[in-house]
């Protein structure tokens, strides 16, 4: 797989594409948490000569907030889509762009459900709450119990669950990744090129069906999605090639 999705992805012309890469178990490795990740030097090297030989065509396109990117990423502060598409921020230095936030009492409730379990997390980015369970699977069905419950509390909070690797998001209804990388390839300096897309999970999925739409090619990590050309086996392979295309 990775030998084809190797190929095809160094062969791009970068004068005329837009990169764009979810983060956790596209460009990093899944963490045993959130907050549990290495993001390698080489990889912020690359990604800053890509962002250059782009003309800024580069972005992050992830379920984290843009301020946890840019602590991941730091020094740099990249082009990105975060909150799975309730945050864009088109250009390194410009202020992100946010949908406003959830009721404040729901987010309290969603969080208790985790709070009392030291191997369970949750990140409260004000416009959603995701649940992390990849340290105790066995926590899934409650947790998906619990969820239910406290939305049906607030039946005036219009809500959706989104399903991630070990992880549950409630999150505004009509905001995904798929349509945030739409509206950004109206604009500039994306507009006008080929849109590239790494993406390895469920919640990558709105960005790859949307990508025939704007002329776009999928890649994927790990396994294989409807509308995905390329599989890389693995994040390691991902910035390899991101190493050799940034040289």
């Amino acid at each position: 797989m990775t030998d084809n999705a190797f190929t095809a992805f160094t062969g791009l012309d970068v004068a005329h594409t837009a990169l764009l890469f979810d983060v956790d178990g596209t460009l990093i490795d899944i963490g045993p948490s959130p907050f549990e990740v290495d993001v390698p030097q080489s990889l912020k090297d690359s990604l800053l000569r890509l962002l250059e030989k782009t003309g800024g065509a580069l972005a992050l396109v992830s379920g984290r907030p843009i301020r946890d990117l840019d602590t991941l990423f730091a020094p740099l502060q990249l082009p990105a889509v975060g909150g799975h598409g309730a945050e864009t921020r088109l250009r390194v230095g410009e202020a992100p762009r946010r949908i406003p936030d959830l009721d404040a009492s729901l987010r309290r409730e969603l969080i208790a459900a985790v709070a009392h379990n030291p191997s369970l997390a949750y990140e409260d980015k004000g416009y959603s709450v995701a649940l992390h369970f990849r340290k105790s699977p066995h926590e899934e069905a409650r947790l998906r119990a619990s969820v239910r419950q406290t939305l049906a509390r607030f039946p005036n909070e219009d809500t959706e669950a989104l399903p991630g690797k070990a992880m549950i998001e409630i999150k505004r209804p009509g905001i995904s990744k798929g349509e945030a990388v739409r509206a950004l390839m109206q604009l500039q300096p994306f507009a006008g090129r080929v849109p590239v897309f790494v993406g390895d999970d469920v919640t990558d999925e709105s960005v790859f069906a949307i990508m025939p739409a704007v002329g776009g090619i999928n890649f994927s990590v790990s396994r294989q999605f409807d509308g995905v050309q390329h599989v890389f086996s693995a994040p390691a392979d991902v910035r390899r090639a991101l190493a050799q295309m940034s040289a």
